[in-house]
């Protein structure tokens, strides 16, 4: 690797954003003297005046992000994600803290940032090229390729508030790629665009980020898209990094680890969002799940899940049957499993064990629903009772004779079907 290669283009130390929480002042003249009289009857002194509670939506964050790295962003609302885009873009000023950047920055942290409603298409793509210091050769260059990345062609000279928010995402994302940048900082627009235009621009942020070298840090609550992208995640809880590094792994602190996996759940009101249409049914209704045979839900993809349902029946069925649909870490429902047999159940309290092959699934984490049904001989079942989740649980990463690969679920998937088999002729 070149020391060009390897350059830093955001440095980030220690820093810090302080809001203040609750009402900081009245706002009015009017006000003014209202809180005035208020204090002098309360004996609270002026000076303890709008002396509310600080709130840190950044609390000493320490990133260094080097040259080409694609680096995604993520955590539950309110961690700080947008604050840090937002100091990084110039928007808003740190409380305490530097943050160093080298090179010409794009930014699009909301659909139609830095875009004058009243100026059409084409205008707003030269007003953007000259912030970014652009000349008007440079800018008229570059104008074909972002016309046609936009697909909005015919509209290139209509004022953009007649525009979609489709068209808005296709066009500010076009703008923000194809012009002269050094870091590109995206936070959730592509969730408005469609899936076509969608996968077009994360395609064409991974080519630019090997071939160009160009920087791109991407918030999004999609962990789709941020798996597809991102060779780096970094996590924020609460105004802090709390995880830096593999993207895989990032997701799954993200989404809760061992914790959220218990080894028996009983299945709730939370559990079960489809009661009230279930409850006219009033035959089948699942009560509890109580995994086998270890401690903890965690596996590989070598083993098998062995699972306890302890039920309740209102009426003898006579073929019961299972149905697991299995969603992966990153939100993405990835195959379903059905029960390879049908049982018959007696009117009143049971159970069922289930064994549950996972020799399909590479590591991460997984959540699988259950839905009961009462197959009667048609293709169409009859739906009894269903929770989500109803078994959380997690593959580790093993290597076998089987695995003579490295398996990236990036780009692999996070199902491996059985082997091919090859035959010379």
């Amino acid at each position: 690797m070149s020391m060009e290669d390897n350059k830093v283009m955001i440095e980030v130390k220690g820093l810090k954003k302080q809001y203040r929480l609750g009402k900081i002042g009245p706002g009015s003249l009017q006000g003014t003297i209202k809180e005035r009289r208020e204090r002098r009857r309360s004996g609270v002194k002026a000076t303890d005046y709008g002396k509310n509670k600080p709130f840190y939506a950044l609390d000493g964050i320490d990133i260094t992000i080097r040259k080409g790295e694609k680096v995604g962003i993520i955590g539950h609302n309110g961690a700080g994600k947008s604050t840090l885009l937002k100091i990084l873009s110039r928007i808003t000023a740190p409380t305490e803290g530097c943050v160093d950047m080298y090179g010409r920055v794009t930014s699009m942290l909301e659909v139609g940032t830095g875009f004058h409603g009243d100026m059409t298409g084409r205008e707003n793509i030269y007003l953007n090229g000259a912030i970014l210091g652009m000349s008007r050769s440079e800018i008229d260059a570059k104008m074909d390729d972002i016309i046609e990345f936009a697909e909005i062609g015919e509209f290139i000279d209509t004022p953009i508030k007649r525009y979609s928010s489709g068209m808005f995402v296709k066009l500010g994302f076009s703008v923000a790629f194809h012009l002269d940048s050094d870091i590109v900082i995206m936070d959730e627009v592509l969730a408005v665009g469609d899936i076509t235009f969608q996968q077009k621009c994360l395609k064409a942020l991974a080519d630019t980020s090997r071939d160009d070298g160009r920087t791109v840090l991407y918030v999004s609550h999609n962990m789709s898209t941020v798996r597809q992208l991102c060779d780096r995640c970094i996590v924020l809880e609460k105004g802090k990094v709390i995880f830096d590094g593999d993207t895989d792994k990032a997701i799954g602190v993200y989404l809760g680890t061992k914790e959220y996996m218990p080894n028996e759940i009983v299945f709730g009101p939370d559990h079960k969002p489809d009661e009230r249409y279930l409850r006219s049914v009033e035959t089948f209704s699942m009560k509890r799940l109580k995994l086998l045979g270890r401690i903890d839900p965690i596996f590989r993809n070598t083993d098998e899940a062995q699972l306890q349902i302890s039920y309740s029946s209102g009426k003898k069925i006579a073929r019961l049957g299972f149905r697991f649909e299995l969603w992966y870490q990153d939100g993405s429902k990835i195959a379903t499993a059905l029960s390879g047999n049908f049982i018959e159940v007696e009117p009143g309290e049971g159970t069922v064990n289930i064994t549950v092959p996972l020799s399909h699934l590479q590591a991460g984490q997984y959540r699988a629903d259950i839905i009961a049904f009462e197959f009667n001989g048609t293709p169409n079942e009859r739906k009894l009772d269903a929770v989500y989740p109803g078994f959380i649980f997690q593959i580790e990463a093993v290597t076998d004779e089987k695995n003579y690969l490295s398996w990236q679920p990036k780009y692999y998937g996070s199902v491996r079907l059985d082997d091919m088999k090859l035959e010379l002729v």
